[in-house]
Parts: C-alpha cells; structure tokens; sequence
C-alpha cells in the first residue's frame, strides 16, 4: 500500500507493569516526550504487591494516560488487555522498567513512509542500561534475508519487543499474545506473525533495555523449560 506524505497515524505505547515503582515514571515520562505527537499511552496495571506503590505512580498522570486495572494475570494477558483497547493503528510495546530514545516512534513512522508500506513490522537496534540508568553496552543485529527469518526468530531471537512497532491489523491476523506464557510470550507471538508479515530491521538505536535482578525473565524459574518447548514446536511446525 502506498503511504502519503500526510501519513500521521495513532500509535498505542502499551506499558504493561506489575511492581513497577522503581522505574515506571521513567518509562512514562519516555512515551509521553515522544516526538511524534499522535500518541496515546496506555498503562496496564497488572495488579501489584508492593502496598500500592506502583499504583500510586500509574494514576498520578490523569488524562495525560489511559489507565486500566486488573488482576494479576501476566505480561501477556496486560499487554492484550492495552491491545483490546488501543485505538492506534499500530502497537507500541514499552517495558515499565525501559525507556524510549524520544525519536523513537517519530523514527519508525518516517521509515515506514521511506519503505512506502504500512504492513510489516519494524524492530530496530538497542541499548542496555543498569538500574541507575547508566549505558552498559550497545545491541547491534545483523540484517535477516526475508526467507531465513523464521530459522533465526528460533535459533538467534533477535526481536527486542520494545523496540517494535506492529501495525494493528496484524493481531487480528494472527491472534494476541498468549496468556498461558509467562516468560516466551514474545517470541511464539513473531513466530506466528513472520509466518504472514514482513519484519524489517532498522539499524537505529531506539530503546534503553534494562537489566536488573528482579526483571521477569530473569526472576522467572521455568524460563529455560517455557522457551525449549517453544522452540521445539516451532521446529515441528517448520518441517511440517
């Protein structure tokens, strides 16, 4: 499809968060200094155990934010629930604990207008951050032929989810996120999109990914087992 010039569509930054005190005002305060201004932020409180920390800090924005409460369910079913409500034309996913470089969107939206296409996903290069925020190093990828994707989603992982942004209408081709992963929620959800979408990388630096202990997949036990599974099924379903 051929993308006018004046092509200015919403985009949903969904920020799923779950014990998030210490750095969802960062990431907040990263979506909305975006600057492409057709924006809207979407904050999932996925309930929380921190005697109402988090809480506090997700409903301190007003209208600046759409907010939604509800119980505990996971990362997949939060970011499904901010998915169900966006009313952008194309998902943004931000970690509570990440931060958006500000040309972050802005970026994405002229790339796809360069490509003159609005159906594929884009996914760039990022960097790491400590817990005080401070560089750690630079995630460079290597481009990916169109027909070796599927072999490297498995093999090499090399989509950062926050660094995405997906157009809408992919989700009802390939259906949401699924709840019942905790930790390869992500990665089963590319596999299933690269078998009908297009993802193109963009050599940008346009995320602060953070590592710090108490990060999902880190403090989750099973995640070696979830992923090994995942990845055998996807094996079976490419020789298939």
């Amino acid at each position: 499809m051929e993308i006018a010039d004046k092509f200015n569509p919403i985009v949903s930054i969904v920020i799923p968060v779950y014990n998030g005190s210490n750095f969802l005002r960062e990431a907040i305060a990263s979506a909305l200094a975006q600057s492409y201004q057709n924006v809207e932020v979407i904050v999932i409180y996925d309930g929380s155990d921190d005697h109402g920390k988090t809480e506090a800090i997700a409903t301190s924005y007003g209208d600046r934010v759409c907010y939604f409460d509800k119980e505990n369910g996971g990362v997949a079913s939060a970011l499904n629930v901010g998915i169900r409500a966006m009313r952008g034309e194309y998902f943004s996913w931000l970690s509570h604990d990440d931060v958006y470089y500000p040309n972050k969107i802005e970026a994405q939206i002229q790339y796809l207008k360069n490509l003159n296409k609005d159906d594929v996903i884009l996914y760039s290069n990022y960097e790491f951050i400590d817990d005080m925020s401070k560089f750690l190093r630079k995630k460079i990828l290597k481009d990916i032929d169109t027909e070796k994707f599927l072999i490297e989603l498995i093999t090499s992982c090399p989509v950062h989810g926050c660094t995405t942004l997906v157009p809408k209408k992919c989700f009802a081709e390939v259906g949401l996120f699924d709840e019942s992963l905790r930790t390869a929620q992500d990665d089963d959800l590319w596999f299933r999109m690269a078998k009908r979408c297009t993802f193109v990388h963009m050599p940008q630096i346009l995320l602060k990914s953070r590592l710090h202990p108490h990060q999902g997949s880190v403090s989750i036990q099973d995640f070696s087992i979830e992923y090994n599974n995942l990845v055998k099924r996807c094996l079976l379903d490419l020789s298939a």
